[in-house]
């Protein structure tokens, strides 16, 4: 098996899924139940085939494993060049995991124009696999946005009542950056000399100069997608228009997208500008999670309070990745690990209520746990791996990046650790007002506890959460001879002798 094709198969599969899906027709009630059908079989597929590639990766290799490369367009050095490393392989992983997950939570819930909406889905898996494969730039820009068209669609055409508006926010406002971004590229390509392989370019020692504007390109399109603060508007708007599992997707792998353009280029690429721009970094990072902890509080759409806490966690992300500390940069990767899976959860827990009572109002609901107990289980297992709670993933992300900091700036570890504190104070808020209480209002007095699908779709989620807290070896082994590299490549005064 070590020359089967994984990535390519990874990228062709759910586009073949979706041709598959294009072709169905005969009665409206038949296509929408052959469309999920043939979704949920290519995103299971999908799914195992990324399980078999991490048991088949060397975590000790620091080289780009699965490679594969060809000619694409020979005129402009552009290859069909694709790899993993310890990094991009998980998030392989959980890509495919909650597109599995997505195509499951929307099994009843959407009922309008199924078709399309599946294919929607399996062209974004194939996308988001593309650009964690990507090893040269051109490709990985072309993965890298081509992930706007169909999460555009699912937010345009099964949102909300305002999801025109929140589909062209979003859309616009990661459009913006993506021009600085390409300009950025082409401009790093002719001073490589026409090199494209993200590898080569990470070892081309760019001009000290030169790198401050670049990284500054680059800042513009990763800063949005992450979102940084303020650059982070869209986001609240995004997720209370989409649908459940846009919501789900958009949380678990597209914020990740940002996140992971730092990691491959400006880190590597651009390390005297990163050690010149970090100050910056970190001032945003801990002004986004102390405010958006703050504009959390005073929520009362779960989702949008769901959506701030997003922007917080991200925070951490980000202040871990620039200490450059083999701690940091490692909590930074697992907290990213970890709120993709518990953030996907979150809203998922309330899409499942919603579908129930038609609101995502905190005001709306009140005793839940006297009718749905075991709802108010898998809700309270989410909220605490959302706080931190030792046992869960996000417990170890967070510690890790606290340790970072510290080792780099404590100011920045103390004001990030007020982040965590808010971060109780409004997950437990959210918690008691919907489960806890007195069940007063007479429509939630006959609401139904989750079902068998909903069960099936939750234990999976709940296994990972305490997975990666009881055992993070098995995800921070995967990824340490990576991270080792990555921060080698970073430090400018190992790259200026060269």
């Amino acid at each position: 098996m070590e020359d089967f094709p994984y990535l390519s198969v990874l990228i062709l599969v759910p586009l073949l899924g979706a041709a598959m899906i294009l072709t169905v027709s005969g009665p409206a009630a038949v296509v929408a139940r052959n469309a999920r059908a043939v979704a949920l079989w290519t995103s299971l597929f999908a799914f195992g085939l990324s399980a078999a590639m991490w048991a088949a990766f060397d975590p000790g290799a620091v080289e780009y494993q699965f490679v594969e490369r060809a000619s694409w367009i020979p005129g402009l050095g552009v290859e069909y060049h694709l790899g993993v490393d310890g990094i991009s392989m998980l998030f392989v992983v959980l890509s495919n995991f909650l597109t599995l997950i997505c195509v499951a939570a929307s099994w009843e819930s959407v009922t309008d124009r199924v078709k399309e909406y599946m294919v929607a889905f399996l062209v974004m898996a194939a996308m988001m696999n593309g650009v964690f494969c990507a090893l040269d730039a051109i490709l990985f820009y072309i993965f890298f946005e081509g992930i706007l068209i169909p999460m555009f669609l699912i937010i345009g055409v099964w949102g909300g009542p305002a999801r025109v508006y929140s589909a062209f926010k979003f859309f616009l406002y990661t459009l913006a950056g993506s021009v600085l971004f390409l300009i950025a590229l082409l401009a790093m390509i002719h001073s490589a000399g026409g090199e494209t392989a993200i590898p080569e370019l990470a070892r081309t020692g760019f001009d000290p100069g030169l790198q401050r504007w670049l990284w500054l390109a680059l800042f513009a399109s990763f800063a949005v997608k992450v979102p940084m603060w303020p650059l982070h508007t869209w986001l609240p708007d995004a997720h209370v228009e989409a649908p459940t599992a846009g919501s789900v997707i958009l949380a678990g792998v597209l914020l990740k997208l940002g996140a992971y353009g730092f990691l491959r280029f400006s880190l590597p690429m651009l390390p005297e500008a990163t050690a010149f721009f970090t100050p910056l970094v970190h001032a945003l990072s801990v002004v986004a999670v102390v405010y958006a902890s703050l504009v959390a509080l005073m929520q009362d759409d779960m989702k949008k309070l769901i959506a701030y806490s997003s922007v917080a966690h991200m925070g951490f992300v980000t202040i871990g990745l620039f200490t450059l500390t083999t701690q940091g940069v490692e909590g930074g990767l697992m907290t990213m690990l970890s709120h993709g899976v518990v953030s996907a959860a979150l809203f998922l827990c309330v899409g499942v209520v919603y579908d129930r009572r038609g609101s995502r109002l905190i005001a709306s609901y009140g005793g839940l746990v006297h009718r749905m107990p075991a709802y108010a289980f898998v809700f309270m297992v989410f909220a605490m791996a959302a706080i931190g709670l030792p046992g869960t993933g996000g417990f170890v992300g967070e510690f890790l990046v606290l340790a970072g900091a510290f080792r780099f700036d404590t100011r920045v570890a103390a004001l990030a650790a007020l982040g965590m504190v808010l971060g109780a104070a409004y997950m437990l808020w959210l918690y008691r007002r919907v489960v806890f209480g007195d069940l007063v209002k007479e429509e939630l007095k006959a609401i139904r506890d989750l079902g068998r699908r909903e069960i099936a779709m939750f234990a999976p989620l709940v296994s990972v959460v305490f997975w990666m807290g009881v055992y993070p070896e098995s995800f921070l082994g995967a990824m340490r001879a990576s991270v080792d590299n990555l921060i080698e490549q970073s430090r400018p005064a190992e790259r200026a002798g060269r």
